[in-house]
């Protein structure tokens, strides 16, 4: 399954910035000339790997015990799928060196290179919900959401091995490098699971800057 960049959303991309009125248009030429520039650096890859559950929640195979409330009644008890996405180093590289000449253009870069990586992970997931059919996909959830511990970031990058097939490596805290890049779990159900998680289940649903516009319908 392939890793695919297809779109670098404008709207996503002022979300992460913080801007809700609508861009001038000049702003608007900047983001989308910025955005090309973004997508030519993009190198996106992906793995995904699919796990029963013990009963104690400990996926099968694996000694990594996904923690939270919110996971449980993500998952259900039921599989799990665990991936990983990035756009490469060279964005980051890009980002930096724009740093250099300026700030402005390199957090418009950030934002965009962020709404980037949602694409391929939104891409990524669509292709596993036709794989996986006619089971349902919940929403994907990624630690340091709700009460998902940020620390179990290192457990999902050991079982996925992305140090490997990514290039992906933590910081002492347990971010990622490159930044541009995401970890989630997704549940998988028999029944509806639209609302079973994501921003809905999100307990800094609330108070959360990305929150999306949608998130009472809880993608």
């Amino acid at each position: 399954m392939e890793a695919r960049l297809t779109e670098i959303r404008r709207e996503e991309a002022l979300r992460y910035m913080g801007i809700t009125a609508a861009p001038s248009a000049e702003m608007a030429r900047d983001l989308d000339r910025r955005a090309e520039t973004v997508a030519a650096a993009a190198r996106p890859k992906a793995v995904w790997r699919l796990f029963e559950t013990e009963e104690d929640g400990t996926l099968k195979g694996t000694n990594f015990r996904p923690e939270g409330e919110d996971v449980r009644r993500l998952t259900g008890g039921g599989p799990v799928i665990l991936m990983a996405a990035t756009l490469g180093a060279e964005v980051e590289r890009l980002i930096l060196r724009t740093e250099g000449t300026s700030m402005s253009d390199a957090l418009m870069m950030d934002a965009l290179a962020s709404a980037a990586i949602e694409n391929v992970c939104d891409n990524l997931c669509c292709d596993l919900a036709r794989e996986m059919a006619p089971r349902r996909l919940t929403p994907r959830f990624s630690p340091g959401y709700g009460d998902f511990p940020l620390e179990q970031q290192k457990n999902m990058c050991d079982v996925l091995n992305v140090g490997r097939l990514l290039g992906i490596t933590l910081t002492p805290g347990g971010l990622m490098i490159p930044q541009k890049s995401v970890t989630a779990l997704i549940g998988l159900t028999e029944t509806d699971g639209e609302k079973a998680g994501g921003c809905a289940a999100c307990a800094m649903r609330d108070r959360c800057l990305y929150r999306r516009e949608d998130a009472e319908d809880g993608r």
